[in-house]
Formats: structure tokens, sequence, C-alpha cells
């Protein structure tokens, strides 16, 4: 009888334990659904939301980990997971330890922003001087942070100037101007042989605080005084009552960067790659799209293109790519400005001008197959612009 008690007993044993593990897996399995449904409600692009939560367990106690930039998402988690016992480490950002400077503006001509926190990282969009950023976190000497296109990543800590609420607010308030020459510098005084403070890009924004000798005095976000030709810059305010995305308007402005050559994550005059070609387009003429191509096509209204070359207006947004199938989801890869009589300009390789006419030089057969569809933004009531974008604004 012993002999038989000392099998039954490590059986019943290994049957509970088990039967232990099978229900933790089938709790854990619950759980990760659930997260995952939260996710896909608040943040199913993760290029413009935080949402990084886990569940533990830990010494047979569950607890929920990560962090989010999204106070609602994690109030609807955490109300979908109280039947169950479990502890919330869920850390909402901005972290504490940056105090109250969450805000920041960048200070240079261009800023570099990367996927990861390190300079080898690969670049995944770029900023204008003047920029406003919010700030979410800090890792050594990086910063993760979002643009005003929502766009979530990391810059190092001599790209922007990090701020308060109130300095953002002031910044954002305050006169401005707006530099339009392609390409140029400030200066340590009012004289173009005086030492250079900083290069220039078209876009760039600096602080007004007068004029002399027939230059700008500006102010920099982190402080520092500079000069600028007076002819090379406008009034931000003026500029901006005046910014008009008309199809005209956008296509002059496209044609200024004809023959810049591609850059990975560029959004600037400096290098630029097909979404941020759009952008930046649309940006100097008041209006923020969105980061990438995948994102810019669901802006606008659709537009009918079996017969493209009917239906299109210059101005309009040509997305190609892969197309939806019976075995594959849409694919949207690449981005263009539509010209009119068949022909495009868009970045690839560089700034250039392609046509979807056969019977043209510049006929590019590889973008006629691989054309998907196209949206208007001209006109359009649902983009966003500088004068409406929280981030420009006083509501932050």
């Amino acid at each position: 009888m012993r002999t038989k008690l000392k099998i039954i007993f490590p059986i019943l044993a290994n049957l509970f334990a088990f039967n232990l593990i099978a229900q933790e897996k089938t709790e854990m399995e619950k759980f990760q659904s659930i997260i995952e449904e939260v996710e896909n409600k608040f943040a199913p692009d993760k290029r413009t939301a935080i949402f990084q939560i886990s569940i533990e367990n830990e010494n047979d106690k569950y607890i929920l980990k990560g962090e989010t930039n999204l106070p609602d998402a994690k109030v609807e988690l955490l109300q979908k997971l109280n039947e169950f016992n479990i502890t919330d480490q869920v850390e909402i950002l901005p972290e504490a330890e940056l105090g109250d400077k969450i805000y920041g503006i960048v200070n240079l001509s261009v800023a570099n922003f990367r996927t990861k926190p390190d300079h080898d990282e690969e670049m995944g969009t770029q900023a204008l001087l003047g920029t406003p950023l919010k700030v979410y976190k800090k890792e050594r000497g990086w910063y993760l942070v979002q643009t005003p296109d929502e766009y979530i990543s990391w810059i190092d800590s001599d790209g922007f100037f990090r701020v308060d609420y109130d300095s953002l607010v002031e910044w954002s308030n305050s006169e401005k101007i707006i530099y339009v020459k392609d390409f140029g510098f400030s200066y340590s005084a009012p004289d173009e042989n005086s030492e250079r403070v900083a290069d220039l890009v078209i876009g760039d924004l600096l602080k007004y605080s007068g004029e002399e000798n027939g230059f700008c005095k500006v102010i920099y976000p982190d402080g520092k005084t500079a000069f600028i030709k007076s002819e090379d810059c406008k009034s931000f305010d003026e500029w901006l009552d005046e910014a008009n995305p008309t199809a005209e308007n956008i296509l002059e402005t496209a044609r200024l960067f004809m023959g810049i050559p591609y850059l990975w994550g560029g959004t600037s005059v400096k290098g630029m790659d097909c979404s941020g070609f759009t952008k930046t387009v649309f940006y100097l003429n008041g209006v923020i799209l969105p980061r990438d191509a995948s994102q810019q096509v669901n802006t606008g209204e659709s537009i009918d293109t079996e017969n493209k070359l009917e239906t299109l207006l210059p101005g309009d947004l040509l997305f190609f790519g892969r197309k939806e199938s019976e075995s594959s989801k849409e694919r949207i890869s690449h981005v263009a400005i539509y010209i009119g009589n068949g022909d495009y300009i868009h970045a690839s390789g560089r700034v250039r001008i392609n046509s979807f006419a056969k019977d043209k030089p510049n006929y590019n057969a590889y973008r006629d197959d691989s054309f998907v569809r196209a949206k208007r933004v001209i006109g359009s009531n649902s983009v966003n612009t500088i004068l409406n974008n929280k981030y420009y604004g006083e509501e932050k």
C-alpha cells in the first residue's frame, strides 16, 4: 500500500502543478488579448503613440509594467482588468524625472531624429529650427520627443533646447521671423563679414528682436543672439497669413527642391526622402502632413483613379507601393505630387519629375506599375495646418 501511495502522490502533485501552469497560461493569454485590444484602439500606429505595456507573474502576483503617453488608454486597460488582482506599475509619460521641462524647441537649422537613442541608429525624421516639441523621457544624453506631426523619435541634447510650459507659450506667442532663402547663415554682427553663428535653411524660425543696418536681430531658442540679412527672412505672422496651399503655390514650392539629393529620414533642403519632400513642400504652404507616406495616404479626400489621367488635378498626392489582393494587404512605400499632363514630381534618388505618359522620355514604368491611389489635400477640411496645430498654439 505504501508503495502505491508513493507512486500516486507524485502523480497528483504533477497533475496539480500542470493544472496551475495551464491556468496561468490561459490567464496570461487573456491578459495579453486585452492589452492588444486596448493598444489597437488607442495606439494603432507606434510611430505616433507610446504604448509599451506587458504583464508578468512574479511570486504568484500579476504585475502590469511598462509606459504610455496615453492616460485614457491606461484607464481603460485597468478597467478591463479590474476583475483580476493585478498590481499597476505602468508609468504615464512624460517621466517624473523631467520635472516641468517637458517641452522643447529645435535649436539647429535642421535637427536629426533617430529611431533609437544613439548616433549610429537609423534616422527617422528631421525638424527645422524653431519647431516646438513634446518631451517624454530621457536616456543618457537623448530625449524621446514628439514633433508637431505627432511623430515620436529620439533627439540628442545638442539638437534642441528644453523648456517648461510657460516658456514654450512665450516662444509660440513671440514675434518671429521665418527664413525664406534656400540656404544661408546667421552672423554675430549685422555684417556678412562677421563671424558666422550658424547655418540656416528655408523654413527655420527665430525670435525677432529688431532691425540694424539691413539685418534682423534674432534670438535662438537657447537665448543666443545673431543677425540675418533682412531680405532673407520674413515676418512669420505675415508669412502665415499669406500661406495658401493652392496647386500653383504647392508646385512652385516643389520645384524649388529640384535636384536635391534623396536622404532617408530627411525633411529639409539638405536632403529629403519621398514623404519628407511632400511634407516640406506642404509645410512651406502652411499645411502639416503626417511624416511617412503610409500615414500621408490617410489624409485628404479620396480620388477615383481608375482613369488616373482624367481625374487627377495638379497638387494631388500620388501613392505607390503594392495594391491590396486576396493574399496581401495594401502597402504604401512612396509618394509624389501630381503636376498635370501625366507628370509628377517626387524624391527618388533626387527630386525629379517623371511621367505616367508612355510617350514621354521621363516615363517611369516602375512607378506606373506600382501606382496605388491618390488623395486630394488641397481644399480638404480634414488636414492639419500650422494655424490649428496644438504645438504651435497656446494649448499644449
